[in-house]
C-alpha cells in the first residue's frame, strides 16, 4: 500500500498496551511518573485541560551529576487528528529506567484545531519543559525532542522554527537534537500538492486548504546552518511518503555541512517503529542514549 497513512491506529496501540500492561508494573519501579501536569496556565484563553497536559517520567535514583539527567520530550503521532500521552506510558518507563527524564505531552488535535495551533502546543511544552524540569531531576540544558509519525513532523519544528518558539517564550532554541522515529509530515508542501492518492483531501483537515501553511509547517523548508543535530530511524517497509520525505531532509542536512546518522530497520512497518520502544535494549534506544549523552 502506497498511500501515505500516517495515522498509527490508535485502536491498535490500546490493544498493545494491554497485552503488555502485565509486565508494566516490573518496569515502572525504577522509574516515577507525574501526571497530567499543565502545561498552559489554566486562566489562558485557549486552555484544554485534556490536552494541554503533559507527563514526566523520572529515574528514582538521583542523578549522577548536579546537572541531572538529560530530557527527552517524546510527541505522539496519529496522523494530526487521534493519539493520546497514555497510549506511551512504555516509552516514558523505559528512558526513566536507562537514565533519562522523559515528557510526554498531549496536544490539541484536529479538528477544530489545525497544526499551526498543535505546534505552538508543542512549543509550549517545550517551554515548559525547560522552565521546570530541573524539579524533576532533568537537565534544562539537556533537551531533546522525539517523535513518531506525525510526532515526527512536529517534533522537527521545534528543532528548526526559532520563530515557533520565539513566540512561546523562548528567546534562544533550547533544543540540543533531534530524534526521527518514522517521521511523517516533513514536506506536506510537496505532498499536498501532488495529492496522488484518493484519500490525500483528509489531511486538509489539519492543515488547512493554503499552500502557505503548508510550507510553513513542514521542517525540510526551515534547514539552515547551526541548528541542532538530527538522529532517523526509519523501517524498512515504512510508506513512501516517510522514506521519501525524511531521505530528502537527510540530503539537506548533509548540504549544509550537517551529516545525520540514518538508520533503515529491515522489515519494520510505521506502526511497529513505536511499538518496539516497549522493548528496553532496541535499536533505537541504543542510538538514542548515546545521542542524549545518558
Amino acid at each position: 500500500m502506497r498511500r501515505l497513512l500516517l495515522v498509527a491506529p490508535v485502536a491498535v496501540l490500546v490493544a498493545v498496551a494491554v497485552l503488555l500492561a502485565a509486565t508494566e508494573y516490573v518496569v515502572a519501579r525504577p522509574s516515577h511518573r507525574t501526571k497530567n501536569v499543565a502545561y498552559v496556565p489554566a486562566t489562558a484563553p485557549d486552555f484544554d485541560p485534556e490536552r494541554h497536559v503533559l507527563d514526566v517520567y523520572s529515574p528514582k535514583k538521583p542523578a549522577p551529576t548536579a546537572a541531572g539527567y538529560p530530557v527527552v520530550l517524546f510527541i505522539h503521532g496519529g496522523s494530526w487528528t487521534s493519539g493520546n500521552k497514555n497510549i506511551y506510558t512504555f516509552i516514558g518507563r523505559r528512558l526513566a529506567k536507562q537514565g533519562v527524564v522523559a515528557v510526554v505531552i498531549n496536544y490539541r488535535l484536529a479538528p477544530p484545531v489545525h497544526v499551526p495551533e498543535q505546534a505552538a502546543d508543542c512549543a509550549r511544552a517545550l517551554a515548559w519543559t525547560v522552565n521546570n524540569i530541573k524539579q524533576y531531576g532533568g537537565d534544562p540544558a539537556r533537551v531533546f525532542v522525539m517523535g513518531h509519525s506525525a510526532g515526527g513532523g512536529l517534533a522537527a519544528l521545534l528543532a528548526t522554527d526559532d520563530a515557533l518558539l520565539a513566540a512561546a517564550g523562548l528567546a534562544q532554541n533550547p533544543v540540543r537534537g533531534a530524534i526521527m522515529d518514522d517521521p511523517a509530515g516533513l514536506d506536506m508542501y510537496s505532498y499536498l500538492k501532488e495529492m496522488r492518492y484518493s484519500n490525500d483531501a483528509q489531511y486538509l483537515v489539519p492543515f488547512g486548504k493554503d499552500p502557505a501553511v503548508w510550507k510553513e509547517m513542514s521542517a525540510i523548508y526551515k534547514v539552515r546552518p547551526g541548528m541542532p543535530p538530527f538522529i532517523f530511524y526509519l523501517g524498512g517497509e515504512t510508506y513512501p511518503s516517510i522514506s521519501g520525505s525524511s531521505g530528502r531532509f537527510r540530503d539537506r542536512l548533509k548540504a549544509i555541512g550537517q551529516p545525520a546518522p540514518y538508520t533503515i530497520i529491515p522489515g519494520r512497518h510505521h506502526i511497529p517503529m513505536v511499538l518496539q520502544l516497549y522493548w528496553q535494549h532496541n535499536i533505537i534506544y541504543q542510538g538514542l542514549l548515546k545521542f542524549v549523552g545518558a
